[in-house]
């Protein structure tokens, strides 16, 4: 397909919490050349809410969107609950849109990969939302790895400690359960996950404890996880949203035989420690320089990250992260969950399938 104009045109499938995000970022013109176009939910009130605040067409039906906006139209983003995210990519593919889903692109490793065919199968991309790569000292972290500045990695560990009360649960029916949702790795936990495995490469197993330990849901609030990466390093996942009362922080850390870092805040957004043996002219300068202070723990990946959209379908270049680099997490998170429900380690070639996710 075309841009024409050279302008991305997104309409949003579904008017939920997180849609916000993605309609501000769009509609204030933080996405350059990315416009929203229109928004779309079953929920009439929601779809009209969005439609209205922002001047844009409003559907309750996805399809009646697609058909009658047609070539008006040049991403769909998939915004729904997680459990319907592999349905509605495989619906939507064939109406020939680049298509850009929120997490987890799945809760079944099966289902992903058939979002993947289909978009394959009708010549679009999909794109899976990692907001978090995007924020300003991550990405310095990043490039501090690709310059082997750590040396051999020792210990990699990241830290969700978020507050999600029982109203949270109790705004939509799906929220809490396996079917629709997961828990707090699924959730919450999956950008952060996802950080972990994009900076210390490939896992080799995993074992893990989960526990509901505050509010009243089928899912998961509380869980840890020790990792065994390929590499010979080590990892640690502890996530919770049974922190009270409110946020502490969202953090990621790696050690390694010639440096470590450790970025904080309550979105991995502020750098807090920086040291390396072999020091640079630039590093005095990186705790100061890589901090951000978002409003919330969606921080400002968003905008970033959809930009990063637009400029890979008007280039081609590859998206950071297409379907098969957000299909990495979601099976560490399905094995974590197949730790859970068998008490055992679980290699990453597992071919089990005791994960309660998507059941």
């Amino acid at each position: 397909m075309t841009v024409r104009d050279n302008e991305v045109r997104f309409g949003l499938v579904g008017c939920g919490r997180i849609t916000r995000k993605h309609s501000e970022v769009l509609a204030e013109g933080q996405v350059e050349g990315g416009k929203l176009a229109a928004v779309c939910d079953p929920q009439v009130d929601r779809a009209k809410h969005f439609g209205e605040k922002f001047g844009v067409p409003w559907f309750s039906d996805m399809h009646e969107m697609c058909k009658k906006l047609g070539d008006e139209l040049d991403v769909l983003s998939v915004l729904t609950e997680s459990g319907n995210h592999a349905r509605h990519v495989i619906e939507l593919a064939p109406y020939g849109k680049h298509l850009v889903v929120e997490k987890p692109m799945a809760l079944t490793i099966p289902d992903a990969r058939k979002m993947i065919e289909a978009c394959d199968e009708a010549g679009v991309r999909l794109f899976v939302v990692k907001q978090n790569r995007y924020n300003l000292p991550v990405q310095k972290l990043r490039e501090a790895r690709q310059a082997g500045r750590f040396g051999k990695l020792v210990m990699g560990t990241v830290r969700v400690r978020w507050c999600r009360d029982q109203s949270y649960y109790d705004q939509d029916d799906w929220r809490g359960t396996w079917a629709m949702d997961g828990g707090v790795l699924a959730n919450q936990a999956s950008h952060h996950i996802d950080l972990l495995t994009w900076l210390m490469g490939d896992v080799e197993s995993v074992f893990a404890y989960t526990a509901t330990q505050l509010v009243d849901i089928e899912v998961d609030d509380t869980a840890v996880a020790v990792i065994k990466f390929v590499n010979g390093a080590l990892g640690i996942i502890e996530a919770t949203t049974a922190t009270r009362p409110k946020d502490l922080e969202g953090s990621i850390s790696i050690m390694g035989e010639t440096g470590t870092v450790e970025i904080g805040g309550f979105a991995v957004n502020e750098m807090k420690t920086w040291n390396f043996l072999e020091r640079t002219p630039q590093d005095d300068e990186v705790l100061e320089k890589y901090c951000e202070n978002p409003p919330n723990v969606y921080g400002f990946g968003h905008a970033r990250y959809l930009t990063d959209v637009v400029d890979a379908i008007r280039t081609g270049k590859r998206g950071v992260v297409d379907g098969l680099e957000g299909l990495h997490s979601l099976v560490l998170i399905n094995a974590i969950y197949e730790s859970m429900s068998t008490g055992r380690e679980v290699t990453l070639n597992f071919s089990g399938n005791r994960s309660p996710l998507g059941k």
